[in-house]
């Protein structure tokens, strides 16, 4: 059987505007000068928004990359060469060939720039046309509206919710939905990313 760490291994990936390259140590000072945005992680259960926050984050993002359960990538901004947000893949069963797009963000202003459509097109041209996956999936905390409304506009289809399914940092409980692309799905969504890029 294929472990996780043979079926999605580390890999570049180039865009137009961004590529994708495996989140590193070097990439953490990048981050720390946009990451501190409020609203960018009010929905999720990184915790404190401050320095410390991040750094744990961080570095559970390299352990896990390391473990070979994830793998975390940096979102570089092709003019200025530097990380402007994050992405991995997670929540990988390659007996299923279904993994996870998730933990996702970008800076404040880097948002409606078309960089977040492009790192989904990389990454998702990557799962389908590369490791072959049957399946993507995406989780949201079910409020946030704005998130859920991106992920439909991809063309991923909605699959309800996840009641009382993680906890947050201030102790309130997050119901999740839950979005897939599936294989045969994939050259619409495809198609419907790409007319998205060239508006």
């Amino acid at each position: 059987m294929v472990s996780t760490q043979e079926w999605v291994q580390p890999v570049v990936l180039d865009g137009r505007r961004i590529r994708l390259e495996p989140l590193h140590r070097d990439h953490f000072a990048d981050l720390a000068a946009v990451a501190f945005d409020a609203p960018l992680w009010q929905w999720t259960i990184m915790g404190p928004q401050d320095e410390a926050g991040l750094r744990r984050w961080f570095d559970l993002a390299l352990a896990n990359a390391e473990a070979g359960t994830e793998r975390p990538f940096a979102t570089i901004d092709r003019a200025s060469g530097r990380a402007v947000g994050s992405s991995r893949f997670l929540s990988i069963v390659p007996e299923h060939r279904r993994l996870e797009i998730g933990w996702t963000w970008v800076a404040t202003a880097y948002q409606r720039t078309g960089v977040n459509r492009e790192a989904k097109l990389l990454q998702l041209t990557h799962a389908f046309e590369t490791l072959g996956a049957n399946r993507v999936e995406f989780k949201t905390h079910a409020r946030n509206e704005r998130s859920r409304t991106a992920l439909a506009g991809i063309g991923a289809t909605f699959e309800g919710v996840f009641r009382n399914h993680m906890i947050m940092p201030d102790g309130s409980i997050r119901h999740s939905a839950y979005f897939s692309v599936i294989a045969e799905e994939w050259p619409d969504v495809k198609a419907r990313l790409e007319a998205g890029l060239t508006r």
